[in-house]
C-alpha cells in the first residue's frame, strides 16, 4: 500500500532558534497521524533537527546533496554527510534548483545514483512551466523529466523513489492547480511509469502534488486517488498550517 507523506520545505529560512520553536510546536500538534511527516530545515539547522525531533515520528530530511561522495566542491554536502547525521531521505530536481542553479536532468540522474549508493530515499521533483501548460505541453515535460532521470534504475529501486509533482506556475504565485488538474496529471504520471516498468511498481510509488498546498486546499487535493500528499513550501513554516495540511489525511 503506497504511503501517504506530508513534506515540508523550508528553503533558506529560519535560524538555529526559529528551527528549534518550529520543531517543538510540530511535535506537539502532529501526533496520531495518518501520513508520514518530514521536514527539510536548512543544511546548517539539520543535526539540531534530528536531535529535537528524536522519538517524535517526524522525520528530518535534506533539501539537496552533490553527487560526488567528496572532492573540490565548495559549500557542497554529500549523501554520506547526511547519512552520518542520520538524515535519510533528500529532496533532488526542486524547480528552484533547476531554475536557479541550473540542474539537468542529467546532473540529477548522477545525483539520484548517488543517494541510492548510499541508501538514501529520494524525493524527486519535476514539473512544466507556465509556457508548457498554456501550449498543451504539460505532459511531454513532464515525462521527459521523469525518464532522463529515473528511466535508468532498476524497478527494485523505485522502493527508494517518491516523486512530487511541482506545476512551476502555482509555487509561490498564489496559483494552484485545480484537484482535478492535479489528480489528471497525478494519473498520467503512474501510467508512464507503469508503461515503463509495470503496475506494481506504478501502483507503489507515493506521488506528492507541489503546487501552493494550503489548509483549505489539502483535503480536497488529498482526496484524488493518485495524489498521496504534498510537498509544502510556504505552509510548512507555519505549524497551525501543516498540522492542518497533514490533518486533511
Amino acid at each position: 500500500m503506497r504511503k501517504n507523506i506530508v513534506a515540508g520545505n523550508w528553503k533558506m529560512n529560519n535560524t538555529l532558534q526559529e528551527t528549534k520553536q518550529l520543531l517543538n510546536e510540530l511535535m506537539r500538534q502532529t501526533k496520531n497521524t495518518e501520513a508520514e511527516v518530514m521536514v527539510a530545515p536548512t543544511f546548517v539547522n539539520l543535526e539540531s533537527a534530528t536531535q529535537v525531533l528524536t522519538g517524535s515520528g517526524i522525520e528530518v530530511i535534506a533539501q539537496n546533496m552533490h553527487f560526488a561522495s567528496h572532492g573540490a566542491y565548495t559549500g557542497e554536502v554529500s549523501a554520506a554527510m547526511l547519512k552520518e547525521i542520520a538524515v535519510n531521505t533528500v529532496i533532488l530536481g526542486h524547480s528552484e534548483r533547476r531554475a536557479y542553479f541550473n540542474e539537468t536532468d542529467e546532473l540529477l540522474a548522477k545525483k539520484v545514483d548517488a543517494a541510492l549508493a548510499n541508501n538514501l530515499r529520494v524525493i524527486f521533483c519535476f514539473g512544466e512551466e507556465l509556457s508548457d501548460r498554456k501550449a498543451n505541453n504539460e505532459e511531454p515535460v513532464v515525462a521527459s523529466q521523469i525518464a532522463n532521470a529515473l528511466f535508468h534504475l532498476e524497478a527494485s529501486a523505485w522502493k527508494s523513489i517518491v516523486l512530487a509533482y511541482e506545476p512551476v506556475w502555482a509555487i509561490g504565485t498564489g496559483e494552484t492547480a485545480t484537484p482535478n488538474q492535479a489528480q489528471d496529471m497525478h494519473q498520467f504520471i503512474r501510467k508512464t511509469i507503469e508503461n515503463k516498468y509495470n503496475s506494481d511498481v506504478a501502483n507503489s510509488v507515493s506521488i506528492l502534488y507541489g503546487g501552493s498546498v494550503k489548509p483549505a486546499n489539502a483535503k480536497e487535493i488529498f482526496s484524488k486517488p493518485d495524489v498521496d500528499g504534498g510537498l509544502i513550501g510556504g505552509a510548512s513554516l507555519k505549524a497551525e498550517d501543516f498540522f492542518a495540511i497533514v490533518n486533511a489525511f
